[in-house]
């Protein structure tokens, strides 16, 4: 059996990194799943390859009739909603902070903020009727700590824990479980469209660069995958954490824990050959 055999999720940015590797997990567990994205033919594709276990729609999550249109589809299409993933993300407008336009402000905020906002509005009346459900969002290190991101995404994160925190006072009253997952360093081709390598096959190369690049950042020296936070997700949205909500689930391999043990020591080295101690 699987953890979430019965289940029916809705998954924004589903086509794509982490959402594409909660969705393949979703399903191998048994949960039929609304792929939500804008990556149309990713999209399509994956549906195609995981059968009559999932659909696609096309949808910008900034946009609220298509958040309430997927969420619609899913209950329509599977006859249920047990969970909504809103994963949907992007590294978003960049820079020093006199140089950022008040578009590009909105804009990153609209995909990362909105975009959790409207699906945990939409997802709540379904699932306090029901009595029962868990949202999750994406939320990461940088909305915790600042100097893991962009300026405008480090707020939207900080923004998203939050959000998940208070809307968990609420739904939590109703049988509904709100949590997040702030993950540290993944390889996914996010790392691409910061570059401005959006979208295409060089994305997916700085993705394959990111692995190596981001092993020793961490006490676990390894970069952190898609299906590290698809597995944080699988445990979110099972019976398996029936008694968590208001959570912001950390997925970094120690990044945020304070200065790696390694780091400590030979600085600790430097100091003594410094002061010409011996050994």
């Amino acid at each position: 059996m699987g953890k979430l055999d019965g289940k029916v999720a809705v998954i924004t940015g589903g086509a794509s990194g982490i959402g594409q590797a909660t969705v393949r997990l979703f399903v191998e567990e048994g949960c039929r799943v609304v792929i939500a994205d804008l990556q149309d033919d990713k999209g399509a594709r994956l549906a195609e390859d995981l059968g009559k276990s999932a659909t696609y729609l096309h949808a910008d999550v900034s946009r609220e009739a298509d958040v309430s249109g997927a969420i619609a589809h899913a209950v329509t299409h599977f006859g249920r909603l047990d969970c909504v993933f809103n994963n949907a993300g992007a590294g978003g407008v960049t820079g020093p902070i006199e140089t950022i336009p008040a578009e590009g402000f909105d804009a990153t905020m609209g995909v990362l903020l909105r975009g959790v906002f409207l699906g945990m509005k939409h997802a709540a009346p379904i699932m306090k009727r029901q009595g029962h459900g868990s949202i999750i969002s994406t939320a990461s290190v940088a909305g915790l700590q600042a100097g893991f991101g962009p300026h405008v995404y480090s707020a939207a994160k900080a923004a998203v824990v939050h959000l998940t925190r208070s809307v968990a006072m609420e739904l939590g009253e109703s049988g509904v479980r709100v949590n997040c997952i702030c993950p540290g360093g993944i390889a996914t081709p996010i790392f691409g469209a910061a570059i401005g390598a959006a979208g295409g096959p060089e994305a997916d190369r700085v993705a394959e660069l990111m692995k190596t690049l981001l092993a020793s950042r961490q006490p676990i020296q390894r970069a952190g995958l898609p299906e590290d936070i698809a597995r944080a997700a699988l445990w979110l949205a099972s019976d398996d954490s029936s008694f968590v909500t208001g959570h912001a689930l950390l997925v970094d391999g120690g990044l945020t824990g304070g200065r790696m043990w390694s780091v400590v020591q030979e600085q600790r080295e430097q100091l003594r050959r410094a002061l010409g101690l011996g050994g």
